[in-house]
């Protein structure tokens, strides 16, 4: 049965939501969708600038992320930049509603000036895009999720949810070569353009009306958008808007698609926020943990999960009970080779976070735990920001929200579940099923084989990319036996750290940088030089583990638990309870 897998209104503990408050059947979910994966930016960014340049008057286009870039193209055009194209679908008559973390300075790295930026553009055209700060001491809004409406054709409506950004770095594709708009933020080991590897889901269908529902919720709610003095004023100073203006009423749900078979419910995290909280959640929303956990508790054969974090001991925990209760389980997971940012500050709780789950799984499951990052064919690590989990090809997450107690409790997320009501629901869904499409898809890309080549019994699958990644280990090694690096856990050869050049090398690194991007290539910082030196090193890595044989296929590496020095533990484990991965709870007895 669907209740089996899926939340109820009760088990999303959250009587306040209006979510669900449109379907007269008292389900938390609804039937008839279609859903679709997009893997990378490339071909979701493309979609949806084919999709927002097609609306017209009296259209409705409603967005929420952590980062939107203004000059992020979403297409090889110069001339699709975000700001560009949602300033012209106003000029044609359609409503643009935004909304973006108030994140920290640009100069820290993050993006509150091109936010207000975007805001600014918006708002002149006559729209609204508003910087948004209702979240607690060091959390931030995190949600991405687009919604498209259609005034005089709702079979034209479409959500998208999941772990793409409308920002720099994230316009990447299978190959892995980088969006040409890179992030600087991100760790100098990935090179000048970083690989990024990212999941967004496409619905149709009914459901639509339910990612409409999270947005509008938190744009009609009551809660100021600042309560910060200094933040308020700087509003104030720069003319920004902090009174939302109303939405219009909200249109019917969409209907089903022909043929349509997925059931789909929207899962949040909402934290609780004190003195006062949100409306639709006074003390918060953890649908998410607990639609991810009813959904574990389902698990037979094979649990793959793709994410950028895999943190804490009760994330850990679950996963290991799930092991230890089906001997049959095997579970996959696919993290970043290196952390997103190197100094010790970040980097090393961030390990530690790490080893606190793995250490827990790994030691439930042992050899029926896999643990991979993905290396590209220039050799540097891809940075696997994906959000998403398969169990038993029956039921399928894809979301902003990664595995950790921050995601689970303290920031705002939101995904889609999404289980194939075809057959019965003890079994694995049909062949051409969402989870089962979604997952032939990411395992098909990281062994280096047409999808239809990817095993279909979960046991051999998860035997594929383990001898896959094994392999790509040995070659990178020289064809030796690989250790692990204690501290990242990673085997065989991998860019990991790099430090800058001193300006008298600069010219030799500026011969090392790929050829598409020597034009507009100029080392003024510590970073460029490092990210050059880092395509260097990965070169270096290749040739050398040429010798032994030619690459084999796929980009599977494996991972084994961080193992941090006696120095390191005497101040990770404080940082990474309280900046790291706290939790948004309300406190015991409250």
């Amino acid at each position: 049965m669907i209740v089996d897998w899926m939340l109820t209104p009760q088990e999303r503990e959250n009587p306040q939501a209006t979510i669900d408050d449109h379907r007269s059947d008292g389900t938390a979910w609804s039937q008839g969708n279609t859903v679709r994966p997009l893997v990378h930016g490339k071909h979701y960014m493309a979609e949806l600038h084919a999709r927002i340049s097609a609306m017209g008057e009296g259209d409705r286009f409603y967005f929420t992320d952590w980062r939107g870039d203004p000059d992020e193209q979403l297409t090889d055009d110069p001339d699709s930049t975000l700001t560009n194209v949602l300033v012209a679908a106003l000029e044609r008559g359609v409503d643009v509603r935004g909304l973006l973390w108030r994140s920290h300075w640009s100069r820290l790295g993050y993006s509150a000036e091109g936010h207000l930026q975007l805001g600014v553009a918006i708002g002149e055209a006559g729209g609204e895009c508003l910087r948004d700060m209702r979240v607690r001491a060091r959390g931030s809004h995190h949600q991405k999720l687009v919604v498209l409406r259609h005034r005089d054709d709702p079979t034209r409506d479409v959500a998208y949810v999941g772990g793409i950004d409308l920002c720099h770095s994230r316009r990447d594709d299978e190959a892995h070569a980088g969006d040409e708009q890179p992030e600087t933020r991100l760790a100098t080991a990935y090179g000048s353009t970083p690989g990024w590897h990212d999941v967004q889901a496409a619905v149709t269908g009914p459901a639509v009306h339910d990612v409409e529902t999270t947005f509008r919720e938190r744009w009609q709610d009551s809660l100021p958008l600042t309560i910060n003095p200094g933040r308020w004023l700087s509003s104030k100073v720069q003319g920004e808007s902090l009174e939302p203006r109303p939405l219009g009423e909200q249109w019917p749900a969409p209907p089903a698609p022909d043929g349509a078979h997925d059931v789909v419910q929207v899962l949040r995290t909402y934290p609780h926020l004190a003195p006062r909280g949100f409306d639709f959640a006074p003390t918060g929303e953890r649908s998410v943990m607990n639609g991810n956990l009813k959904a574990l508790g389902n698990a037979e054969k094979l649990v793959y999960v793709e994410d950028q974090y895999l943190w804490s001991e009760e994330v850990g925990d679950h996963y290991a009970q799930a092991l230890r209760a089906n001997p049959e389980l095997r579970c996959v997971f696919v993290l970043p080779l290196v952390p997103d940012e190197e100094d010790p500050l970040h980097r090393v709780p961030q390990l530690y976070g790490r080893s606190l789950a793995m250490s827990r799984i790994m030691d439930a499951g042992g050899d029926r735990v896999a643990v991979f990052g993905l290396s590209n064919e220039a050799g540097l690590p891809v940075y696997v920001h994906a959000k998403t989990c398969v169990v038993d090809g029956r039921w399928a997450s894809v979301g902003s929200d990664n595995l950790n107690r921050r995601s689970w409790t303290h920031d705002s997320e939101v995904a889609v579940a999404v289980l194939d009501s075809r057959g019965s629901l003890d079994d694995p869904a049909p062949a051409d099923s969402f989870p089962r499409v979604l997952l032939r898809t990411l395992v098909a890309e990281h062994l280096g084989c047409e999808a239809e080549a990817v095993p279909s019994d979960p046991h051999e699958l998860f035997d594929a990319m383990v001898a896959c990644a094994d392999a790509l280990d040995e070659w990178f090694a020289g064809g030796a036996d690989p250790e692990p690096e204690p501290e990242s856990g990673v085997r065989g050869r991998v860019v990991r750290r790099v430090v800058g050049s001193r300006p008298h090398v600069r010219e030799q690194l500026a011969a090392k940088v790929p050829a598409r991007l020597a034009d507009s290539w100029r080392a003024t910082s510590w970073k460029d030089d490092a990210r050059a030196r880092a395509d260097a090193e990965a070169t270096g890595i290749v040739g050398r583990a040429g010798v032994s044989g030619t690459r084999p296929p796929g980009r599977l590496r494996r991972l084994a638990p961080p193992q941090l020095n006696r120095a390191q533990m005497l101040w990770a484990p404080m940082l990474y309870e309280k900046a790291f991965d706290p939790d948004g709870r309300p406190p015991a007895g409250a």
